[in-house]
């Protein structure tokens, strides 16, 4: 099993809620906006999803995505970031169960809606933390 990211990436993932999902299909580049969940012992991005939005159709027809989550500030010391790549799949199975409880714990209100839950594995990570020193990168896997 491969190690853990940074705890500093993960924490960083726990404190936000809304990642930039990025798609491509003929050429063609997409972005989204999705409220998020992380579940760091699967080591994935939980997020709800129509299956007939343009994400998951690109997402379907190439399950390599990109995606970022970034904290909004102007004050250049503070400037955080997190951009990744992974494939976007439907869980399945014990997975399943495990995403929807940590989903509707962070969203308690999806449990009202009809949903369709997708993860992202996450692949690679690279974030940036000026808190650390201008520019200052940490990797996953390292």
């Amino acid at each position: 099993m491969m190690e853990k990211p940074d705890k500093r990436i993960r924490d960083f993932i726990t404190e936000h809620h809304v990642l930039t999902l990025a798609t491509s299909q003929n050429g063609q580049p997409w972005c989204a906006n999705c409220f998020y969940a992380y579940h760091e012992d699967e080591n994935v991005l939980i997020f709800t999803s129509d299956d007939e939005t343009r994400h998951i159709q690109e997402a379907l027809a190439n399950k390599q995505v990109a995606a970022s989550i970034v904290l909004e500030t102007s004050v250049v010391g503070k400037i955080r970031g997190l951009q990744m790549t992974g494939k976007l799949e439907l869980p399945e199975g014990e997975l399943a169960g495990k995403v929807k409880k940590r989903y509707l714990k962070k969203f308690p209100y999806a449990a009202l809606m009809e949903t369709k839950l997708w993860v992202l594995n996450i692949e690679s990570m690279k974030m940036t933390d000026n808190r650390l020193g201008f520019g200052k990168k940490l990797f996953w896997p390292s």
